[in-house]
C-alpha cells in the first residue's frame, strides 16, 4: 500500500531566519538547545540564529552545543543531551549542514526515550519505538545537499561502529528555515560535495521502484534545477540564483525520501562507518555513475522511462533506449564530477579495495539496499564498488 505524506512548515527565501523565533512560538519551545558544529560557529551563521532569538519574550533561555562531527555519532548525541538535560531545554534548533540535522534528530530521540540509540535504528526494528514524546524540532539548513530539514530520517554512527538510518514521521522538524543567504559562503569544494549529494538524493528515489507520482514529479524537477545551477553555484559562490535553486533541489529530494533509496546510499552509508572522515555527498557522487548503469535493466525502470526521463531532465537530449540513456547519465555524472573538482574515484579518498568485503557487508544490511530497483547481489556490489575506484 502506497502512503504519502508531506507534513512540515517549509519557508524557502531569503532573510527567512528572521522567523526562527515565530517558529519557536509555533513549537511551543521555550528554551531550545541549538545543534551545531564548529565550521558554522566559525563563520558566524550560529550567531545570526542567536541574534534572531535575542530579546524575544517567548524564549526564556537558549543553550548550544556546537561539538557536531562530519558524520554525527551515538557519543555526540549523548554529549548533546547532556546539554540539553543540563539547561532544561523542551525543543531544539538544527543549525548546519545534514551532520547537524541528524544529531539534533538523535538527540530528539535520545533526550526522550531510554536504552542506546541503536535500540531506534530501521533495521533493528527500532522505527515503531520511536514515539511522539520525542523533542520537538526546528531545521535551518546551512548547506544544499542532504534535505534532511524536510526528511523523517537521519544517519548516526553508533557505538558499534555502524553508520545506521532512523526513521519516524515523528522526526521530521516542525519547521524548515530555508534561507539561502546562509549558503552565500560555502567554499567551492563542500558546494559541488553537497550538491552532488542532492542530486544523487533526486536520482536515486526517482529511480526507486515504489508508486509516488507526487514524489516522482518532485525528485525530477529537483533534477532539473540541481543539475542546471550547480556549476554555477561552485563557481560564484555569491550567485543568489544558483544557491536559491540548489537549496530548493536539496529539500525536493529529500520530500521524495520516501520512495525509497537505493544502492548508491547502502554503499555510502556502508563505507561511512568504515571511515567516518570520508564526505557522504562526495561519495554518493563517486557511486551514482556505477549504480546509474546497474539500475538501467531493472524492469520498473524501463518501464516508466525512468532512464530517458533524467536524460531529459539533464539536458541530454531525447534518448529512446534506457541503456543508451544510463550511459549518457553516467558519463555526464563522471563529466560533472570532474568539472566540480571532486576527486576521480574512491581511491583517490584513499579507498583501498581490501575494505571491499566490510563494505558491502555493511550495504547488504543497509536500510536502503532493498529499495533500489534491481536487488544488488554480493558480486554486483563488487563490481560497483570496482568501477567507482
Amino acid at each position: 500500500m502506497t502512503q504519502i505524506l508531506y507534513i512540515t512548515n517549509i519557508q524557502i527565501d531569503f532573510g527567512v531566519l528572521s522567523t526562527l523565533g515565530a517558529e519557536c512560538d509555533k513549537a511551543g519551545i521555550k528554551r531550545p538547545l541549538i545543534v551545531t558544529d564548529p565550521g558554522v560557529k566559525a563563520v558566524g551563521i550560529l550567531q545570526k540564529a542567536l541574534d534572531a532569538l535575542q530579546g524575544l519574550p517567548s524564549i526564556q533561555a537558549v543553550a548550544v552545543f556546537d561539538q557536531t562531527p562530519s558524520n554525527p555519532t551515538e557519543a555526540a548525541v549523548r554529549a548533546a543531551v547532556a546539554v540539553y538535560h543540563a539547561h532544561q531545554c523542551d525543543g531544539l534548533i538544527a543549525v548546519g549542514g545534514g551532520s547537524s540535522i541528524d544529531c539534533a534528530k538523535g538527540v530528539a530521540i535520545a533526550a526522550t526515550h531510554e536504552g542506546p540509540l541503536k535500540t531506534y535504528a530501521t533495521i533493528e526494528g527500532g522505527s515503531l519505538k520511536i514515539t511522539p514524546a520525542v523533542s520537538p524540532l526546528i531545521a535551518v539548513p546551512t548547506t544544499a545537499g542532504t534535505g534532511s530539514e524536510v526528511a523523517r530520517g537521519a544517519i548516526v554512527i553508533v557505538d558499534d561502529g555502524r553508520k545506521l538510518g532512523f526513521h519516524s514521521w515523528h522526526l521530521v522538524p516542525k519547521a524548515a528555515l530555508l534561507d539561502p543567504e546562509l549558503t552565500l559562503g560555502l567554499p567551492p569544494g563542500l558546494t559541488a560535495a553537497t550538491g552532488m549529494d542532492a542530486i544523487a538524493h533526486c536520482m536515486e528515489t526517482f529511480m526507486a521502484a515504489p508508486f509516488n507520482p507526487p514524489a516522482d514529479g518532485i525528485a525530477l524537477d529537483g533534477l532539473t534545477r540541481g543539475w542546471a545551477h550547480i556549476e554555477r553555484a561552485t563557481n560564484d559562490g555569491q550567485d543568489r540564483e544558483a544557491r536559491l535553486n540548489m537549496m530548493s533541489a536539496s529539500m525536493q529530494g529529500a520530500m521524495a525520501f520516501q520512495k525509497g533509496l537505493g544502492c548508491v546510499h547502502s554503499l555510502s552509508h556502508s563505507l561511512g562507518g568504515v571511515n567516518p572522515r570520508l564526505h557522504h555527498g562526495t561519495l554518493n557522487a563517486m557511486f551514482l555513475p556505477a549504480v546509474v548503469r546497474f539500475n538501467a535493466e531493472a524492469e520498473s525502470v524501463q518501464k516508466e522511462r525512468r532512464m530517458q526521463r533524467m536524460a531529459y531532465a539533464m539536458g541530454l537530449g531525447e534518448i529512446h533506449h534506457p541503456l543508451e540513456a544510463a550511459e549518457a547519465v553516467a558519463q555526464a555524472i563522471t563529466a560533472m564530477n570532474a568539472s566540480l573538482g571532486l576527486p576521480k574515484g574512491l581511491a583517490a579518498m584513499g579507498v583501498a579495495p581490501a575494505w571491499f568485503d566490510k563494505i558491502i557487508e555493511g550495504a547488504m544490511a543497509d536500510h536502503c539496499h532493498k529499495t533500489n530497483p534491481r536487488l544488488a547481489t554480493v558480486q554486483d556490489y563488487q563490481e560497483m564498488l570496482a568501477a567507482a575506484m
